[in-house]
């Protein structure tokens, strides 16, 4: 089910949902070699995909390696077991921003669900770029159900549209995403009704908005249709944030009606502090180490490792499963950087594994 690291014969994947996410998908692909059928419920954007060269053919690919869902979150499950069926021999992943109802819903092993932090306020096929992800976040999604040789092949096909790939449980993946995408476009989405609806009276007040409101709100320009379903199936998490978010500003708001400077130049240097301290793009590592895991062959071992890793902030910048010829062990060759090794070989020992650590030849 993995990859072939060389062949005459391209690589062939098939993109379901050619709007801005899926079309990009498919572009990178086809940059990288890939051979890409799309799929997609509007026929006529199927048809323009093809006319703009965005995919090399209309319909699943039976021999399909990789199938990618980019459709609403509320019709993923039934797209992904669709796909399954469609393409025997295909791992197939989402780019859905609600993970787990999905993840529950698709049952299969060959399922890994996956969520690009990447976007445009430009819509649709018009606005799809190939180098989308490049040195965007990608989350997968592996449970104790993933077979081990799908999650690889679909961190593989990850990696090679440039993005860095972090592990999260889930419900852990939804809970965070909730904070920093889900509730985040919903308060800029009201800051600038709010704005909106003062302007009717005062003409010039949106004449007056400045970077700082532009910034805070450009995420409101996303399209909005995607979001009744995501506030659906992520609505509990979406909540939660909602109601700490509002508790924040009401304390905000006391704050400054009490006129307390003190506190308040508390509140703000703390905010610039964690502002700035915000991960950039992960830069090249040159001091790298190899770590090599003996690992059981059992369902869920992988995601347990790379899961791990995430939790830690540990990037795995590369990964390799060799089977055991014999017998029902196998080694997980990971390689992350030398200054983070001994915070996951220290993890892991203490979840029983035994890793050993070498630097790179």
């Amino acid at each position: 089910m993995t990859f072939p690291s060389s062949s005459s014969e391209p690589r062939r994947g098939t993109v379901v949902g050619l709007g801005l996410i899926g079309a990009s998908v498919s572009l990178a692909l086809r940059e990288r070699g890939w051979h890409v059928t799309g799929v997609d419920a509007d026929g006529a954007r199927a048809d323009d995909a093809l006319a703009a060269g965005a995919v090399d053919g209309i319909g699943f690919d039976p021999d399909a390696e990789l199938v990618v869902i980019a459709v609403p979150v509320s019709s993923i499950s039934s797209a992904a077991r669709a796909a399954l069926d469609a393409c025997p021999r295909a791992v197939v992943t989402d780019v859905g921003s609600v993970k787990g109802p999905v993840v529950a819903r698709v049952d299969d092993g060959r399922f890994v669900g996956g969520h690009p932090m990447a976007g445009s306020e430009q819509e649709g096929l018009g606005g799809a770029d190939a180098a989308l992800f490049s040195g965007a976040t990608w989350v997968l999604t592996p449970t104790e159900r993933t077979d081990a040789a799908a999650h690889a092949a679909v961190r593989q096909a990850v990696i090679s549209l440039g993005a860095d790939v972090i592990e999260l449980a889930p419900e852990r993946h939804d809970e965070l995403v909730a904070l920093v995408s889900h509730v985040p476009h919903l308060a800029a989405a009201t800051l600038m009704g709010i704005a909106a609806a003062s302007a009717e009276e005062h003409a010039t007040l949106l004449r007056l908005a400045a970077g700082g409101f532009r910034d805070m709100t450009r995420i409101a320009a996303g399209h909005p249709g995607i979001w009744p379903d995501i506030c659906a199936e992520n609505g509990d998490a979406i909540v939660a944030g909602l109601t700490s978010f509002v508790a924040a500003l009401t304390d905000i708001r006391d704050l400054v009606s009490a006129g307390d400077r003190s506190e308040l130049l508390v509140r703000l240097e703390r905010a610039r502090a964690a502002r700035v301290n915000l991960p950039a793009r992960l830069a090249a590592v040159e001091d790298l180490v190899e770590m090599r895991i003996p690992v059981p062959d059992r369902p869920g071992v992988l995601a347990e490792v790379t899961t791990l890793a995430s939790d830690l902030d540990v990037n795995i910048i590369d990964l390799e499963i060799a089977h055991s010829a014999e017998g029902d062990r196998g080694v997980l060759v990971i390689v992350v950087d030398s200054q983070a090794a001994d915070l996951l070989r220290s993890a892991l020992l203490a979840r029983g594994y035994r890793p050993s650590v070498a630097a790179l030849e």
